[in-house]
């Protein structure tokens, strides 16, 4: 039997014990990945200060090239963690946000600046799908809703990069209302970018010399590299201070391992690239329940796609719009100051939809409580009600008030989406899956500066015919549909070991 068809069966209670000892160096390593939010978030953060130093037409057009490269990315990358192994895939996609996020820093006109955001987010497209699948594959059952908290950390660098962001764009740019900004007034979006730079690299020094990143043990598995797979299990518990009780020799009893010769990474990579086909993507859709579960799961990725970045990824501009008792000399602290509170209150959101997910899930009743389909829809539903009520504010204590609100439940929903999704695809096949999801989030995503540029001027005032708020509105009424949808996922897989 092909060790690939039998991955499932291995997860045997020697296994879990293995993992188990596995997992407490982990948790650590994976909050310093979940940092890379600062990017999404600092694209968004300089949007104001790029318009006024680099005077493009829209400057909405730099969020349209993000989305290209994180398009590229997520899909690439995504299936390269299939293929080529999640370690490897995991760390240059980071070594590439560090290296384009500084270049972009440097940017002397818009479009080298939309250039460079692309290749940017070629890197972190590729790093967010893979990331999930690796933490969860390192974890035993009882474990799982870890997976959740770390959309803590996701939270966490949002904090960081709003708060990177005052203090520079406040002390080191031009005033809102500047008609003439030059480069020299105006480096605090610079500043922002060289920082976000240097701390992506100290995460991938981090990586390599203090965590010392390791394979994922089921996809060495899944490849029929189980003695690579054993020597990872010893190493990570060694760390911890631990022995495993599993062997070689049970693994062996349980699938007839093919012989393995260890490849280089370059001759890996060659190896993968001859032998693409699409037999990552058919599993996902095999039976019925698990095809109809993907196809929706897939379809919520893609509609909270369009639906995030219209209202996060202007935040900032909508904030600086809606000042009402601010003068020009303090708007910019303002705004500042109030993304930094929305980025405060994003983290209890991301705790509460943790301890949630499998509240109650230990009872057979119908009617029991929690679970990650519950928390998800009731989370997205309110978010999508936030944002209607968002555009209703009159008042600097109502828009903050609501985009603090609506910050909590979407980081909560981004939460339990995140640990869900690499749940329900099987594990010889969850980056694909993975990859299949992000991308098709992204790829809607590029969506949103296009409705955002339809329906706003340049200024952020009503285009003729259409509402100030009517990239709001499409937000809110999308995070309702979604929803709706996750109510029908027919899989939940609260208190079950993944796939």
């Amino acid at each position: 039997m092909s060790s690939k068809n039998v991955v499932p069966a291995v997860d045997t209670e020697s296994r879990k014990d293995a993992l188990y000892d596995s997992e407490e160096g982990y948790s650590h390593a994976y909050g310093l990945k979940c940092n890379l939010n600062i990017w999404l978030q600092g694209v968004a953060i300089v949007l104001g200060q790029v318009q006024q130093g680099l005077h493009p037409s829209r400057v909405e057009f730099a969020t349209l090239a993000l989305f290209a490269g994180l398009i590229l990315g997520a899909t690439t990358w995504g299936i390269m963690a299939d293929l080529i192994g999640r370690r490897l895939s995991f760390n240059i996609t980071l070594f590439l946000a560090g290296v384009f996020g500084i270049a972009a820093g440097g940017a002397p006109d818009f479009i080298t600046f939309a250039s460079l955001e692309a290749c940017l987010g070629f890197g972190v497209g590729g790093n967010l799908p893979v990331d999930g699948a690796l933490y969860l594959e390192h974890i035993p059952q009882s474990y799982q809703w870890t997976l959740t908290l770390l959309s803590v950390w996701w939270a966490f660098g949002q904090l960081v990069a709003s708060l990177i962001a005052w203090g520079f764009i406040d002390n080191f740019s031009c005033e809102a209302t500047a008609t003439i900004c030059s480069k020299s007034d105006n480096m605090g979006w610079r500043y922002t970018y060289y920082t976000f730079g240097c701390m992506t690299f100290l995460m991938f020094f981090i990586r390599f010399v203090v965590f010392d990143l390791q394979e994922s043990p089921k996809y060495l598995v899944a490849k029929g590299r189980d003695q690579e797979a054993i020597a990872v299990l010893e190493h990570i518990a060694k760390r911890n201070g631990k022995k495993i009780s599993l062997t070689l020799e049970q693994l062996s009893v349980i699938e007839s391992a093919a012989e393995y010769t260890p490849k280089s990474n370059l001759e890996v990579v060659k190896s993968v690239f001859s032998t693409i086909s699409l037999s990552h993507i058919r599993p996902l859709f095999s039976g019925h329940k698990l095809a109809i579960n993907s196809t929706l799961i897939i379809l919520c990725w893609g509609l909270i796609g369009l639906a995030y970045p219209l209202f996060n990824s202007f935040l900032p501009l909508y904030l600086q719009q809606r000042i009402v008792s601010s003068t020009d000399s303090d708007s910019i602290n303002v705004t500042y100051r109030n993304f930094a509170i929305i980025s405060i209150m994003g983290i209890p959101g991301s705790i509460l939809a943790c301890f949630i997910v499998d509240w109650t899930r230990g009872s057979k009743s119908r009617w029991s409580l929690g679970g990650r389909k519950l928390t998800m829809a009731i989370s997205t539903g309110l978010t999508g009600l936030f944002l209607f009520l968002f555009t209703t504010s009159k008042t600097d204590g109502a828009v903050l008030g609501w985009s603090c609100a609506a910050g909590a439940t979407q980081n909560a929903m981004y939460g339990v989406l995140f640990a869900y999704t690499p749940e329900v695809f099987p594990a010889p096949h969850r980056g694909t899956g993975d990859a299949l999801a992000s991308s098709f989030n992204r790829m809607m995503g590029i969506l949103a500066p296009v409705i955002k540029i339809v329906t706003t001027s340049a200024t952020g005032a009503a285009a003729p015919g259409s509402s100030a708020n009517g990239s709001i509105f499409v937000a809110a009424t999308l995070f309702l549909v979604t929803a709706v949808l996750m109510v029908f996922l027919p899989i939940e897989t609260a208190g079950r070991a993944a796939m």
